[in-house]
């Protein structure tokens, strides 16, 4: 069975066969079936971790234990508003750490990454925060929409996305687009930071 716990770039969740490059969490969101409920969130550390780490196994959608999500790559993950994990992505999560304090000044601890990030992407009423941005500014790795369509930013480039992958290049659009990345993560792309991505974003 196709679960719904495969997370689009615009936050939302579908169900998909396909698992992508990583897996998130933010706590129970399936009951004794295996069902998603309407909650989207326990918490506020949406974390981005590796598909497998030290031999680790689990019962996908286990009763009582944390809902495991999939993107298809780690830009995918930061635009729905997730982060490395500081255990099983602990290089990353520290480069992350050094580019939010070259962008953004002091991070503080893990808790205060994610009480800053959780304003920046979601709203009380549970819609993803977006933003504007001229297109051709933006850093490798963010992901905005163009015609409604989620498109990752990378090079001089705009490649649509898909649940499968991202198809051909195009030119990037001119003018104003909207985010999808948070604000924040933004500034941390602009400082440095490189995530993941799908081979089928390769040249």
């Amino acid at each position: 069975m196709t679960r719904q716990n495969r997370v689009l770039p615009t936050g939302e969740f579908t169900a998909h066969p396909a698992r992508g490059l990583f897996m998130g969490n933010r706590g129970i969101l399936h009951g004794a079936t295996g069902q998603l409920g309407p909650a989207r969130w326990r918490h506020r550390n949406w974390i981005c971790c590796r598909l497998a780490f030290k031999g680790r196994k689990r019962t996908l959608m286990h009763p009582g234990r944390y809902t495991e999500l999939f993107f298809l790559d780690e830009a995918v993950a930061l635009a729905a508003g997730h982060r490395p994990c500081a255990e099983c992505r602990r290089a990353d999560y520290l480069s992350f750490r050094a580019a939010w304090q070259a962008s953004l000044g002091p991070p503080g601890c893990a808790a205060d990454l994610d009480r800053a990030l959780h304003a920046a992407r979601v709203t009380r009423n549970r819609r993803q925060v977006r933003h504007e941005a001229a297109a051709r500014a933006l850093p490798d790795g963010a992901i905005f929409l163009w015609k409604e369509r989620p498109m990752l930013a990378l090079g001089d480039a705009a490649l649509p996305f898909t649940p499968d992958g991202y198809e051909s290049a195009r030119e990037r659009p001119g003018g104003s687009v909207t985010v999808l990345t948070p604000a924040p993560t933004l500034a941390v792309l602009c400082a440095g930071f490189r995530p993941v991505l799908h081979p089928s974003a390769a040249p």
